[in-house]
């Protein structure tokens, strides 16, 4: 806390007044992660857009799509002492950098870094290691998307049998591993 000021939030210690890159987060347009991701890799901005897969039902198929992990928001590195973030504001696709009052706010290095050790390459998050019986799973694609489960077994190659509450009935169901999320 700066005493001076009496605020909360003392940008030289959380990284406003450093030469070093920190991790900020900007609001996008809606629908513009892609058009957002890539104008600010265009500008030399190093970019995090963590997504997820998730299954959706198109005419009248279930379909596998990307989606980001935090909707209307993307992570950017840059200096913010040498005042590049106003070049994020003004990028198209952007339509601000989360700020506390006149300045951005850092987001903490070792969050980003914790998404980012959960996530592939190209951002998708990875499939948590392994679920033991008991646990309580939330299934995140597939025919049976968004349904609360319980683990009841593991199979070899992945496979992953749950108890799933149907019709008022509990039913056994195998899914891919992948398909799952800790409730």
């Amino acid at each position: 806390m700066n005493r001076q000021s009496g605020r909360i939030f003392d940008y030289e210690v959380i990284g406003m007044n450093t030469s070093r890159p920190a991790w900020f987060l900007a609001q996008i347009k809606p629908n513009s992660a892609k058009i957002a991701k890539t104008n600010l890799q265009r500008q030399g901005f190093s970019v995090f857009l963590p997504t997820e897969e998730k299954t959706e039902q198109r005419r009248g198929r279930f379909a596998s799509v990307l989606r980001p992990m935090f909707p209307g928001y993307i992570f950017v590195a840059l200096d913010a002492a040498q005042g590049h973030w106003r070049a994020v504001n003004s990028t198209y696709g952007i339509t601000r950098l989360v700020s506390f009052g006149n300045r951005p706010a850092p987001v903490p290095d070792a969050l980003v870094a914790e998404l980012q050790a959960r996530c592939d390459e190209s951002g998708k998050l990875l499939p948590p290691g392994q679920f033991s019986p008991g646990d309580r799973v939330r299934v995140m694609s597939g025919p049976f998307s968004g349904f609360l489960s319980e683990v009841e077994s593991m199979a070899s190659e992945q496979r992953v049998w749950l108890l799933m509450d149907i019709m008022g009935a509990a039913t056994k169901v195998g899914v891919d591993c992948a398909q799952l999320q800790p409730a």
